[in-house]
C-alpha cells in the first residue's frame, strides 16, 4: 500500500536549486529514492539529509522533471555512502 505523502531526500543542484534523489540500479534502470516516514529517510540517508514532502500524486510532476523508471520504497545504503550526515 502505497501512503499519501512520501519524504524524498534531495541534493543541490545549483545554487539555490534542488532535486530529488534518483539513483542508477545495476541493471541500468533509475530509480526515485522515497521513504514512508520520516525517521526512516533519516536512519538510512543519514539525519543531516535534506528532505522534501510530497504527495503521493505528485510523483508525476517529479517524474517530468527527472525521469525516473521506479520509485525504491525506504532503501537502505552503506555507511560509506553517507558523509557527514547526508548522501554523497
Amino acid at each position: 500500500m502505497i501512503p499519501p505523502v512520501l519524504y524524498l531526500p534531495i541534493r543541490e543542484v545549483a545554487e539555490g536549486q534542488h532535486a530529488a534523489e534518483v539513483r542508477e540500479l545495476p541493471d541500468a534502470r533509475k530509480a526515485l529514492i522515497a521513504y514512508t516516514a520520516l525517521d526512516r529517510l533519516a536512519e538510512n540517508c543519514g539525519p543531516a539529509q535534506p528532505w522534501i514532502l510530497i504527495q503521493t500524486d505528485e510523483l508525476g510532476s517529479i517524474k517530468d522533471e527527472q525521469p525516473f523508471d521506479v520509485v525504491n520504497f525506504d532503501p537502505q545504503f552503506s555507511e560509506h555512502l553517507i558523509r557527514n550526515g547526508r548522501l554523497v
